[in-house]
């Protein structure tokens, strides 16, 4: 099993980058705009890509300002794929460990996946910092 893995700071506090995973407005500012469901554990937060579908992301575990995890259970070739956003405090910053596990080969659409999510990524990372995302959907999209 191939898992994509990435490890950043954000110069926030690690309550306003927890919040920026575990809401919806969070969500909808550095993901996509279409988001909606309820992030407490065992419930279900659906993310619309336009014409690339939606993800459905069932919330498995949270513990406030420290981890988060999703499975998705229902979008394209991620079902059964988790998720999952660790956060520490180093140097200052909020340091995020993200990992997205579940792919059978490292192929293009891993490459694709690991290539989009460090973008996404680097939307939270703005989002957190300066208050402006780029989520999909959003005039800010690039």
């Amino acid at each position: 099993m191939h898992i994509i893995k990435h490890l950043f700071h954000i110069d926030a506090p690690r309550s306003k980058v927890f919040d920026a995973l575990n809401t919806i407005d969070g969500l909808a500012n550095w993901w996509t705009t279409e988001t909606t469901g309820n992030t407490e554990v065992d419930n279900v937060i659906q993310f619309s890509f336009g014409p690339h579908g939606v993800q459905e992301m069932k919330v498995t575990q949270v513990e406030k300002d420290v981890l988060i995890e999703w499975e998705n259970v229902q979008g394209h070739e991620w079902n059964g794929n988790k998720f999952r956003f660790e956060l520490d405090d180093n140097d200052g910053k909020t340091r995020v460990r993200f990992s997205h596990s579940g792919f059978e080969e490292a192929d293009d659409f891993y490459a694709i996946c690991s290539f989009s999510w460090g973008r996404y990524l680097e939307s939270l990372r703005q989002y957190c910092q300066t208050g402006v995302g780029q989520p999909f959907g959003s005039e800010t999209f690039a």
